[in-house]
């Protein structure tokens, strides 16, 4: 090379920007995350208003707490009665927006049903986002010996006055609606986390 080839080489890797690469997502999704997002600190209470086949395990009150927040991560805890089991996990991945459910015992180690999800395929709407399940949740459904959540999709829902948990796949709709119109007291910390 040059002296001359070398000394611009060098020229220019010193006016260089050196940045991470971008996240990106789309317009509705980053809408939608921003909306979670403005529900931060608060608390809600909600009903199961679908659930068909019925299941046990949702007694109690329903309380949803927006935790944690932040640009690329919400943490959303969902207390039912005295199980302070499950926590949905919202991650802006640069490719869309991963749901993710993390399920521990209340001694807070996980339980062997934890960090299933989904991932969004479309750009979603602002209001709503739909997360079929990922293949590391379709390969722990087949190994705990539930294949037919291979199909689950979860989705959200976020209005001026509701907050909507989904989950629908064939013969299963499972759904929760919080309302965002009366913030009710802290529940206590979920499993497995601190303050």
């Amino acid at each position: 090379m040059s002296t001359t080839l070398a000394g611009t080489a060098l020229a220019v890797q010193q006016n260089q920007v050196i940045k991470p690469a971008p996240r990106v997502a789309t317009q509705t999704q980053a809408q939608f995350f921003s909306a979670v997002n403005e529900l931060c600190g608060n608390a809600f209470a909600g009903e199961v208003t679908v659930d068909t086949p019925k299941s046990e395990g949702f007694e109690g009150d329903l309380i949803m707490h927006v935790r944690k927040c932040g640009d690329q991560r919400i943490e959303i805890p969902f207390h039912v009665g005295d199980n302070h089991s499950r926590t949905w996990i919202l991650t802006q991945t640069g490719s869309g927006i991963s749901l993710k459910h993390d399920h521990r015992k209340p001694d807070g180690n996980y339980d062997p049903l934890t960090m299933y999800g989904g991932h969004t395929t479309d750009k979603g709407h602002a209001t709503a986002q739909s997360f079929p399940a990922d293949a590391y949740s379709k390969e722990l459904f087949i190994e705990l010996g539930v294949p037919q959540s291979n199909t689950n999709i979860w989705q959200m829902y976020i209005h001026d006055e509701t907050f909507t948990y989904r989950l629908i796949r064939e013969g299963r709709e499972f759904r929760v609606d919080f309302d965002l119109t009366a913030p009710v007291d802290t529940p206590p910390t979920p499993w497995g986390y601190a303050d």
